[in-house]
């Protein structure tokens, strides 16, 4: 016997009634979270996703796959693997090198690890590059008394904006190229050169920002005092347990690379790898187990919900289909659905999104009298350079703050905005003003 929702017994249970309260509570969640002072973030995302259940806007089977396993299964396993390595003191390591690089200069780290993230999150996903990163940064900086945090933002700007140059590098480009059949050469031809241009810009925007807010001043300013910190950093590691960290990580990126050929999601080779690696080590599961932000994957849990929430209601399939019914031409389309896609991804996840409005363009490719190619990788760089705008608009975002907080430095929803908004704005302005001068100016 079906059981009545709450919201049934109180005749709130019509289809527009479910519709409504879906967005209330995605609202009510999000001023939770934006209101951090009153309201911790995890918790604040967990009761939206709870609520939504019990009072029955969507059902139990619902939820559970309203849950993007993929991006769970990926965060946990290249957490256990990050884990094994800082276990292992490959991060001291390597932060004791980029210390030797930079020689402690603050532009220069800044500039090394930025570019360096940006890079590798082209050709890993963003989400690793930033769980490699974060911990050997924040270990730099804290040695040379700087504050962490703006560095930290910094970098996962820079993974977000890296990672739209590739088929691989983000979530949404992985939907893109397979609903939309581009393959990553197309990706490369299409989007990568737009980014290098765009990433250039955005390091430009970011680093003045810190510059002008006093960040990139040298906190130890004596020469023998820093070269003293660089050359006797005090370096404690266990070679075999790194070997075998390092192993396993290397066959993870390769099987990353793989994954289309495999037909194997990301996530799915993450834990496997992780749970390998667990196995092959010997050490114990639950230290392991500790290093592992669970407080991360649970607003994950929460935010998904949610948002599963606004899917299922059909609140992303309306806005999709709002933005499609606007764009009359190809040239016009780009700046519209770029514009409003990178709007949308920097409030709400942008999977759900690009998977709503990919479904759009494949019908609108049927019924359009022009060439839809061109909004697609308006789609591309709007949701995946949206991602910058607010802490939660990508997971790179959360997964950072994470990071952060259990260092001891968190960081704030309005400091991410302040400084991800002016970036989130230009990039996008560039990135979509390059596209729309290619197909106008070129017209492929």
């Amino acid at each position: 016997m079906e059981h009545q929702s709450i919201l049934g017994m109180l005749g709130l249970g019509s289809k527009e009634d479910l519709y409504w309260i879906s967005i209330l509570l995605f609202v009510g969640t999000y001023v939770m979270i934006i209101l951090e002072k009153y309201f911790h973030r995890v918790p604040a995302a967990l009761v939206g996703g709870t609520l939504a259940v019990f009072l029955g806007v969507i059902t139990p089977e619902e939820a559970w796959k309203s849950i993007d396993h993929n991006t769970m299964f990926l965060l946990i396993g290249m957490m256990i693997i990050v884990s094994v390595l800082i276990e292992s003191g490959f991060f001291s390591i390597l932060s004791s090198i980029a210390l030797r690089i930079t020689k402690g200069d603050p532009f220069k780290i800044v500039l090394t690890f930025t570019l360096l993230t940006a890079v590798l999150s082209a050709f890993l996903d963003n989400v690793t590059t930033v769980l490699f990163m974060i911990p050997i940064l924040i270990t730099i900086t804290r040695k040379l008394k700087l504050k962490p945090v703006p560095y930290v933002i910094a970098t996962v700007l820079a993974s977000n904006i890296g990672g739209t140059a590739t088929l691989i590098g983000d979530p949404p480009n992985i939907i893109i190229g397979s609903l939309g059949g581009f393959t990553f050469m197309d990706f490369i031809v299409n989007i990568a050169p737009i980014v290098v241009i765009t990433h250039i810009v955005g390091t430009i925007v970011f680093i003045g920002m810190m510059k002008m807010q006093g960040h990139l001043d040298r906190k130890i300013t004596d020469e023998a005092e820093i070269r003293r910190i660089v050359e006797e950093q005090r370096i404690e590691y266990d070679v075999i347990l790194m070997r075998k960290g390092l192993i396993i990580f290397g066959i993870t990126i390769i099987l990353f690379f793989l994954h289309h050929i495999l037909h194997l999601e990301a996530g799915t080779i993450a834990l496997f790898m992780a749970s390998i690696l667990m196995l092959w080590s010997r050490e114990e599961p639950e230290k392991i187990f500790e290093r592992v932000e669970w407080t991360t994957l649970m607003f994950f849990l929460g935010l998904f919900v949610v948002i599963g929430g606004l899917e299922h209601t059909g609140v992303f399939e309306d806005a999709a289909h709002l933005v499609a019914g606007i764009i009359k031409d190809p040239i016009s389309g780009i700046l519209i659905l770029g514009s409003l896609s990178a709007i949308i991804s920097g409030i709400v996840d942008n999977i759900p999104f690009t998977m709503a409005m990919s479904y759009v363009l494949i019908d609108l490719k049927n019924t359009a009298p022009f060439n839809v190619e061109p909004l697609w990788w308006a789609l591309a760089l709007g949701a995946c350079l949206g991602g910058n705008l607010t802490i939660i608009g990508a997971s790179a975002n959360v997964v950072a703050a994470g990071l952060s907080e259990r260092e001891g430095y968190p960081i704030k929803f309005m400091d991410f905005v302040k400084q991800g908004t002016p970036v989130t704005i230009i990039t996008v302005i560039v990135a979509l003003g390059l596209l729309w001068l290619k197909y106008k100016l070129l017209g492929v």
